[in-house]
């Protein structure tokens, strides 16, 4: 069926229209999510869905602001999935006359692109996505209101709440560098490497590594052992007939070759 609201175009037009947001949509998806391939999830979702009520964007006089509050509403509803900082928290700390943190570690760690995409990714979507907009693109927070479709208080406690997240979470970071200083490897360098560890895929320099850094690192050898402890528990059903239909077993076992 056409769609009236695209100015004689046909179906085909408003599919072409809307991938040529595509590359936009990912660089605002990604600087909500901070990270590529779901910013390309999100985006690629975004354009199915405003396809898909095409005939709703016959009274869209700014279609790349409707499809920014679908990315948005989106990459949130994705989030909230995610393991974040509870806001309460951190407000409470806040709150107290004790707390305090590092000023030049914290705005050293500011500087440097990795600790910012690392705080970042620990807050709540839709501070992230305030802090981002305000501080990094510059929407104004009556924008930013709009885009979310909250009122103007709300989107100004998120920004405020947002930044305290954010000193706080760079500020746990330098401590936790502090902890972990002659550590090798990053954690997440290290977690990222245990599959392959684990199947005997990594170099001799790497393995030993990322085994000195288990014997030092205080969060990371639980992680690792839930990953052992899964795997093992997995490799103990694989008993076909325990896990798959016999007759299927045994139609996928004639379709294998020789």
């Amino acid at each position: 069926m056409s769609s009236p609201g695209w100015s004689a175009a046909d179906d085909d037009a408003a599919g072409r229209l809307l991938s040529e947001r595509g590359p936009a949509l990912v660089r605002f998806a990604r600087s909500i999510t901070r990270d590529h391939h779901a910013a390309e999830d999100v985006a690629q979702e975004a354009i199915i869905r405003a396809y898909e009520r095409r005939d709703e964007l016959a009274d869209v006089r700014d279609l790349d602001a409707w499809l920014r509050r679908v990315v948005h509403n989106l990459a949130i509803d994705r989030a909230r999935r995610d393991r974040e900082i509870a806001v309460e928290v951190v407000e409470e700390r806040w709150m107290s006359d004790e707390y305090t943190v590092d000023t030049e570690a914290v705005v050293a760690a500011a500087e440097t692109r990795v600790e910012i995409e690392d705080a970042l990714v620990r807050l709540p979507a839709i501070y992230r996505m305030a802090v981002v907009l305000h501080d990094v693109e510059g929407l104004t927070v009556r924008e930013i209101a709009e885009l979310a479709e909250v009122d103007l208080p709300a989107a100004k406690q998120r920004l405020r709440r947002g930044r305290m997240m954010m000193v706080t979470a760079l500020a746990e970071g330098h401590e936790r560098r502090v902890a972990l200083r002659g550590v090798p490897l990053r954690c997440w360098d290290a977690r990222s490497r245990v599959s392959d560890y684990l199947d005997g895929e990594v170099d001799e320099q790497t393995a030993a590594m990322l085994e000195r850094h288990l014997e030092t690192c205080p969060t990371c050898p639980p992680l690792v052992a839930a990953l052992v402890g899964v795997r093992d528990r997995m490799g103990s059903l694989r008993d076909p007939d325990t896990v798959v239909d016999v007759d299927l077993a045994r139609r996928i076992r004639q379709a294998l070759p020789d």
